[in-house]
C-alpha cells in the first residue's frame, strides 16, 4: 500500500538546500503538481512551525511535515525528499535531518493504514540509513517497497 500513495515519481535526492524551507518547499512539489495538496497547505505547515517549533522532526534525521486535511490536502499522498549533507530544522535531539517525508491526509482516518506502514519503514533504523546512503532514485524506490 505504500508505494501507492509514494510512487517513485514522488521521490526526490538533492545534495544539499540551503534552509529547511527550501528542503520542504522541494518535497511538496509532486503533492502540489499533482494536485494531492493546495499551496495554503505549505503555509500552514511554515504557520504550525513558527507557532510550534519543529514540531514535524519526529526522529533523528527523519522530518514528516504535514498539516490538517482541512488546511489544503485534497487527496492522500506522500512525497520523500533524501537531503545527502543534511539540513537542521532547529531541533537540538535530531538534527541534522537527512530523509524528508510529506504527509498529505484527506481526512482525518484516510491515512492511518498508510501511516502504520510508513512508522515501521522509518522504525527501522538500517533502512532509513540505506535510503539516506541510497544514490539513485531507483534505489531509494526499492527500499521503499
Amino acid at each position: 500500500m505504500l508505494e501507492q500513495f509514494l510512487p517513485k515519481k514522488h521521490l526526490q535526492r538533492i545534495e544539499k538546500v540551503t534552509s529547511w524551507q527550501e528542503a520542504v518547499n522541494l518535497c511538496a512539489t509532486p503533492l502540489l503538481s499533482e494536485k494531492i495538496i493546495e499551496p495554503r497547505y505549505l503555509d500552514n505547515i511554515f504557520h504550525l512551525y513558527e507557532e510550534l517549533g519543529a514540531y514535524f522532526v519526529i526522529a533523528p534525521q527523519i522530518a514528516m511535515p504535514h498539516a490538517r486535511p482541512e488546511d489544503g490536502a485534497i487527496e492522500t499522498g506522500l512525497s520523500l525528499l533524501v537531503v545527502s549533507s543534511g539540513v537542521n530544522f532547529g531541533s537540538d535531539e535530531n538534527d541534522p535531518v537527512h530523509l524528508i517525508v510529506m504527509l498529505a491526509a484527506k481526512d482525518s482516518t484516510a491515512h492511518l493504514s498508510v501511516l502504520s506502514e510508513l512508522a515501521e519503514l522509518l522504525g527501522d533504523d538500517d533502512k532509513v540509513k540505506q535510503i539516506i546512503n541510497a544514490e539513485t532514485i531507483d534505489e531509494i524506490s526499492s527500499l521503499i517497497q
